[in-house]
């Protein structure tokens, strides 16, 4: 997951439009945020644990001068949650210094942090962007070259932006694993996750940046050179589809919104049930449960209501609070009862969530509880940015649809076919990554997949 946006707007305060982007982005990851500005090539960075509101205020924003701006907000995949790891990172080489944003997870980073600290590079921090980071500092060929040596040595998924020298820098790992697009706005030129950030700062999206594809944005303008040949199948995440992305963004030029309706529509036809009212889960869920209420003739309602600060704050819930459990995020409306229900979610990973909403909609006077999700069972680990559980923790890893359904308490339970899923998003299955769906997956797995592997050994 992460966010990240760029921006080279010499007349623009900058951090105060990156302020905004990660705005956009906030949905992306809420651990940390972070800016960093160049100021004729002076970098100052600005990075904390929070939201991006709690993170900067206004006195903060006006000490952030400069011409060009990264920003990132953090949701960990390597690496724990800590200051340490919150970015964008500093790295300091002999001939640059780079500041670096990151979206994605890196298969191969144990072995590159190995050549680093052989080669007698000091590594501050225990994820795999600071290696990112330190191939570029201490590559002493020029900047552009010496992003595209990085990304020939790096593996798995990677959409960044950087700064160094003055420039502002994107680019994308071989297979596209993770989005990046490339905005205009009054002659300037930015980069950002989602078309959703450049829509909120009046930007206006040119294109994606390609897969393999390095730009580099200075006072001469826009330059884009293909660093490495793409992948023969590109790979942007399935899940980015269904649940990850805003509803508002457009990727590969399918706007999300739309992709997940039709999902909901599809289950609709794959999966019917009598019923009388259908819920959205909130709020990703929202968008299928319009789609299958659309197809179904069977009325949309809100059902739940959700408590969207719940799970954004350092403060945590006394004893008393947490055994209400998902009540903190979730309360049902008095509507649900007697009614036969549908609830619509984008997917259940553990379960744990799914079972505790399904025991509150009974408990509110339900008669039937019927589980739509409007994706295929999620069975595999996601190496490439996504924070899913162990695969033996994946409620779907080793049980049958049936076995989930007596697990959640559901009155009946049915997924979307994968095949429903890729005709929804409008995209070929060449073009998608579905390993956590297939466990069929696009590059070499980790030796070791923990998120913490790179922390030191406690006794």
């Amino acid at each position: 997951m992460c966010g990240v946006f760029g921006i080279r707007a010499p007349e623009r305060d900058v951090a105060r439009v990156t302020f905004f982007g990660l705005f956009a982005l906030q949905h992306r990851g809420q651990e940390s945020a972070g800016i960093a500005v160049s100021d004729q090539g002076r970098l100052t960075v600005l990075r904390d644990m929070g939201l991006v509101t709690q993170v900067f205020d206004e006195q903060k924003l006006r000490g952030l001068h400069g011409e060009v701006a990264i920003g990132h907000t953090r949701y960990s995949t390597t690496g724990s949650t800590h200051w340490a790891n919150a970015q964008p990172l500093i790295q300091r080489g002999p001939g640059r210094t780079v500041a670096l944003g990151h979206n994605g997870n890196l298969v191969n980073a144990a072995e590159l942090r190995s050549e680093l600290t052989a080669d007698g590079v000091t590594l501050g921090t225990t994820s795999d962007t600071e290696v990112i980071a330190a191939l570029i500092a201490h590559d002493p060929a020029p900047l552009e070259d010496a992003v595209a040596n990085t990304i020939a040595r790096l593996e798995g998924a990677f959409s960044v932006v950087a700064l160094s020298e003055g420039k502002l820098v994107g680019f994308r790992d071989r297979h596209g694993f993770r989005p990046l697009c490339l905005g205009r706005e009054d002659g300037h030129w930015l980069l950002a996750s989602e078309s959703c950030a450049l829509d909120l700062v009046g930007a206006k999206l040119e294109r994606e940046i390609a897969p393999g594809e390095v730009v580099v944005i200075d006072e001469q303008g826009l330059h884009s050179r293909q660093a490495v040949e793409p992948a023969e199948h590109s790979a942007l995440c399935i899940f980015e589809f269904f649940y990850l992305a805003r509803p508002d963004t457009r990727l590969s030029g399918v706007e999300v919104h739309g992709a997940r309706v039709r999902m909901g529509e599809r289950l609709a036809a794959e999966a019917p049930v009598e019923a009388d009212l259908v819920l959205p889960i909130p709020d990703s869920g929202t968008p299928a449960a319009i789609g299958f209420s659309r197809a179904s003739g069977i009325t949309c309602s809100e059902g739940l209501i959700k408590n969207r600060y719940v799970g954004r704050t350092f403060i945590e819930p006394d004893q008393g609070l947490r055994e209400q459990g998902v009540r903190l995020k979730f309360n049902p409306l008095a509507e649900v009862a007697g009614k036969r229900v549908v609830a619509v979610d984008d997917s259940i990973v553990r379960g744990n969530t799914t079972r505790k909403i399904v025991q509150m909609l009974f408990e509110a006077g339900a008669a039937e509880v019927h589980v739509r999700v409007s994706a295929p069972p999620v069975i595999g680990q996601c190496y490439y940015g996504i924070d899913f559980a162990e695969e033996d923790e994946l409620i779907a890893s080793s049980r049958s649809v049936e076995q989930v359904r007596e697990h959640i308490g559901a009155t009946s339970l049915a997924y979307l076919s994968l095949e429903g899923l890729q005709e929804s998003t409008h995209r070929p299955a060449s073009e998608l990554c579905r390993a956590c769906l297939t466990r069929d997956y696009p590059t070499r797995r980790p030796r070791a997949g923990s998120k913490l592997r790179f922390e030191p050994a406690t006794a």
